[in-house]
């Protein structure tokens, strides 16, 4: 067998494997858009260029039929680049979407690796004392009544960590959703900006203009739109469309 042909067999199972790592990746952590959202594009460019590059391009260089210690050779490829793909997924992992949660009068999206440990071991609620391992959940964040814990609140966002990253004030979404109804705004305004796209998704729901409002999806790259009922103020749909 040449080195080329070494390597190419090297490389169509790397691609099956990574690209069914992806596969799972997408379908549940990062369910479309949020694997634009959340930077899933990035971390898909690092798994798949180390994993699939890395052990082809080694084989290339060293596989030479008939050499004494290949097979030696072989399986520290192998090793090194299994430790890669487990690293990448590790990494992956920690970065996926865990909850969209409704603060104030927006979404934000929230991974895994947002949420501080130390906060975690207060909450009290039995639903929200684990994070989900599948795909993200839609959650609401109530403010706390103590004046004390309120300003604290305030002090931490001006460093970045506001109400949405406290868990131990994660609510279900059902306890919040007339209030999003309240905060959410006309459909109109996306349709001004993507009607097709819009249209589209109202088609395939069945719905009219009317009977949706949004409210605006804070992500980690970008920013999106959520559309809700706009009468019960259930989620509906995530349109990636600018919504400021």
């Amino acid at each position: 067998m040449s080195r080329w042909r070494a390597s190419g067999i090297h490389l169509l199972l790397s691609c099956l494997i990574v690209g069914s790592v992806l596969v799972f990746m997408i379908a549940v952590w990062y369910r479309w858009p949020l694997f634009e959202l959340a930077g899933g594009g990035g971390l898909t460019l690092i798994l798949a260029g180390v994993d699939i590059t890395l052990g082809p391009l080694i084989t290339l260089v060293i596989f030479k039929s008939g050499k004494k210690g290949l097979k030696f050779d072989l399986s520290v490829i192998a090793v090194l680049q299994f430790a890669a793909l487990v690293y990448g997924i590790h990494v992956v992992y920690l970065a996926r979407p865990v909850y969209l949660v409704f603060a104030y009068d927006r979404f934000e999206l929230v991974t895994a690796k947002d949420i501080d440990l130390a906060d975690l071991a207060k909450v009290t609620r039995e639903e929200f004392k684990r994070l989900p391992l599948g795909r993200p959940v839609t959650i609401a964040a109530e403010p706390p009544r103590d004046p004390k814990l309120q300003l604290e609140i305030i002090l931490t966002a001006l460093q970045g960590k506001d109400l949405h990253l406290y868990p131990q004030y994660y609510v279900p979404y059902a306890e919040q959703a007339q209030n999003a109804l309240k905060k959410a705004k006309p459909v109109s305004t996306l349709l001004q900006r993507d009607p097709e796209a819009v249209q589209r998704t109202l088609r395939s729901a069945g719905l009219s203009p009317e009977a949706v409002r949004f409210l605006v999806l804070r992500g980690r790259t970008e920013d999106a739109a959520v559309l809700i009922d706009a009468a019960s103020g259930a989620p509906l749909e995530i349109l990636r469309i600018y919504p400021w």
